[in-house]
């Protein structure tokens, strides 16, 4: 990637962590329909009501769609009240320079890592040792590049703390049956399990450099022990505190590449799965690329299989493969050199990418469960997935397939969620991602083709808005693509997407629903490609060309049911840094006001509603240290941008957890200083030891990923 990255973005991401996806060709070269196309049949929605008022009628473009009041209607309230809900107190923080190797936190504000790569958390683990690391250390230690994380509560009467469907603490004792709500705030419990990702290592920053084949094939074997995900015990002496991670607990886990998975869904047992090592197709070995992810409402956390093509060469010859950038050519890393299985034209191992790319469903309240993959919420480079609960209490996964011109997800269960707590309940509910329907979104525009000219500019109505469509690849994990079997729809996800006339995105990467309103929110971090020759130009969805900085999408589900097949959708954000970019726009909010934000990436909600957003790529964009963002969805402060934190150089923001009654806020810091090495450190974040001076114990004069915790000094 050196040459092809701009600004200050690092060309060392790009390598590590999705194989250099931007160098080659864009995966989807599907013949779908570009917009325009589609757009230039229709009419326009003004000359359809002849200059009446705009919300009288829907227009649909492209597949009929059920008729809906509502469906032209600006997004702009939820109807209950338009009042700005103020959140967590601060005042927002100036940019903060892409070359700063500082964290940042508004005044009034104190932070500290709560955990750090390398810290033990299983016995016999020891204190990271740049010079001393081993694989066997390793898998007794905190990993590396923490991305999604939550704080599940932990009750008092060493019970077992869960959430139900409105998110609140859910406690019971242990063998009691079932549970009752508590009523009490979820970050008000004394103790919780800190649940994160470890998506991708950094070897250059772990290790010095070496041409001694032993010692780079346990480096090798360390890096891939260092990732999967980890779940740790924490603890505090009251609300408002800063936690402390416990490193003797018996629910402290590490989940790596050597972990056994169940396996469940319409790919269970499939001749697709199956590999030498495992003939039956329903155990895997091991989780990787695990980027973002969402607790369930029964209190488990899903865990999103990403970049997980760069870790595998294969024969690079299937349509499979060519749709996924599968590729006939040594890896990053390196881990074919350690395990056959890396290596798909070894005979017996041809299937063994098709066993990565999945959501993973983790029970960090049973620490002798495996984890499930499961195979009904299909597979691609999944960001995450974040469920909520239909009208008839089923569950809905939101997923983003993290890819230029790739696809927006939703699945809805076949079964429907117990509310109680008892283990039978509880079990139950667990096996509600097993069966159930997948779809994919097709988007309409609602405004005249000619005026979405790929520079920004809103249309004449004044919005980017439209309807849509969730098109089914299964129902009931039945196919409905012609020509694919029920357990190639879900294995090759894409390709059947393909065939269906699937929008095509600028890279979702986290979609969250709104606990407030039930609204959906679609991170689009960004897409060069859009208007390339050869590629699709812009969309009322995808406005720009060349989008450096990204867009944030809102999605109403008709009828107010997550499990609806229909919706209205509107752009909440047109991000960039305004004072330079005129394309920008913030839901109508003045942009002379906001904080300028590029690449939104994760999302989450605080118990008031507001959106707060995490970025990831600002420095190659507006020149800013990535950072942490919140945003007002109701009333005059809708679109309203303001930053909260800033993240050391070269680091992204992931991950974060908003604790707005406890006024405490918690972000994954990954990758700091990811262009130094270990001899000659960009960044010593976040035990920030002077350069020549002797690290304390536990402490490294060099870079390292951490969980951070922020609260009210």
């Amino acid at each position: 990637m050196v040459g092809h990255t701009q600004g200050k973005r690092s060309p060392v991401t790009c390598h590590l962590k999705c194989a250099d996806a931007c160098f080659h060709p864009v995966p989807n070269t599907s013949p779908n329909e570009y917009f325009r196309d589609v757009a230039s049949r229709a009419l326009s929605r003004r000359a359809v009501l002849g200059g009446a008022g705009a919300g009288a009628l829907a227009l649909v473009v492209g597949a009929a769609l059920p008729p809906s009041s509502a469906a032209a209607e600006p997004l702009a309230t939820s109807g209950k009240g338009g009042g700005s809900r103020a959140g967590l107190a601060f005042g927002a923080i100036a940019p903060q320079p892409a070359t700063q190797d500082a964290f940042t936190v508004p005044d009034g504000y104190a932070w500290s890592p709560v955990i750090r790569w390398g810290d033990p958390i299983l016995p016999g683990g020891r204190a990271l040792d740049l010079a001393d690391q081993t694989e066997a250390q390793q898998l007794l230690q905190f990993g590396y590049n923490n991305d999604y994380l939550d704080l599940m509560p932990l009750d008092d009467c060493k019970g077992r703390g869960f959430y139900n469907g409105r998110r609140q603490e859910f406690s019971r004792k242990r063998g009691k049956g079932r549970g009752k709500d508590t009523g009490k705030p979820r970050s008000s419990s004394r103790k919780a399990l800190l649940v994160a990702n470890h998506e991708y290592v950094n070897p250059s920053i772990m290790f010095s450099p070496t041409e001694d084949p032993a010692v780079l094939s346990e480096q090798r074997r360390v890096a891939m022990a260092a990732q999967g995900m980890a779940v740790v015990e924490l603890r505090r002496k009251r609300a408002g505190q800063p936690w402390t991670y416990q490193v003797s607990s018996d629910y402290n886990r590490r989940i790596h590449t050597g972990t056994a998975f169940d396996v469940s869904g319409p790919a269970a047992g499939s001749p697709l799965l199956r590999t030498v090592a495992d003939p039956s197709g329903t155990t895997i070995l091991g989780t990787l690329g695990n980027c973002a992810g969402g607790t369930t409402p029964w209190g488990t956390v899903l865990s999103g299989e990403e970049n997980f093509n760069g870790y595998f060469r294969t024969a690079g010859t299937s349509a499979g493969d060519a749709r996924y950038g599968l590729r006939d050519s040594a890896t990053s890393g390196g881990w074919e050199h350690e395990d056959p299985r890396f290596d798909a034209r070894n005979p017996g191992y041809e299937n063994e990418p098709n066993r990565f790319g999945w959501i993973v469903e983790l029970d960090p309240y049973e620490p002798d469960a495996a984890p499930v993959k499961h195979t009904a919420l299909g597979r691609f480079k999944h960001e995450g997935a974040n469920v909520c609960l239909s009208a008839d209490a089923r569950a809905v996964a939101y997923m983003g397939d993290d890819e230029r011109f790739d696809y927006l997800y939703k699945f809805v269960s076949t079964q429907r969620m117990l509310p109680g707590g008892s283990k039978k309940d509880r079990a139950h509910n667990k096996q509600l991602l097993s069966s159930g329907s997948l779809y994919v979104a097709r988007f309409s525009g609602t405004s005249p083709a000619e005026e979405i000219d790929g520079t920004g500019t809103l249309p004449s109505d004044g919005a980017f808005d439209g309807t849509g469509e969730w098109v089914p690849l299964t129902i009931d994990g039945v196919s409905q693509v012609p020509g694919f079997a029920d357990d190639e729809v879900v294995v090759l996800a894409r390709l059947a997407a393909d065939a269906v006339g699937a929008t095509k995105m600028d890279r979702c990467e986290d979609v969250e629903p709104s606990p407030t309103t039930g609204r959906v929110y679609v991170a689009c971090t960004n897409n060069t490609n859009r208007g390339k020759t050869g590629q699709e130009g812009a969309t009322e969805v995808n406005p720009r060309l060349a989008n450096r900085d990204g867009h944030v999408v809102e999605i109403a589900e008709d009828g107010g049911d997550a499990a609806s097949t229909t919706f209205r959708w509107s752009l909440l954000l047109v991000c960039g840094d305004p004072s330079r970019n005129v394309s920008t726009y913030f839901a109508g909010f003045p942009a002379d006001r906001v904080s300028p934000i590029s690449c939104p990436d994760n999302v989450a909600f605080d118990d008031s509603g507001n959106l707060w957003i995490s970025t990831d790529g600002q420095p190659g964009t507006i020149g800013l240290a990535d950072g942490l963002f919140k945003v007002p969805l109701e009333g005059a402060e809708r679109g309203h941008v303001q930053q909260f934190l800033a993240v050391p150089v070269d680091a992204e923001t992931c991950g974060p957890v908003i604790h707005q009654d406890d006024q405490m806020v918690f972000v994954a810091v990954q990758h700091p200083g990811e262009d130094g090495t270990v001899a000659a450190p960009t960044s010593t974040f976040p035990d920030y030891v002077p350069a020549g001076a002797t690290a304390p114990a536990g402490a490294v004069a060099g870079p390292r990923p951490s969980v951070v915790q922020v609260w009210r000094a």
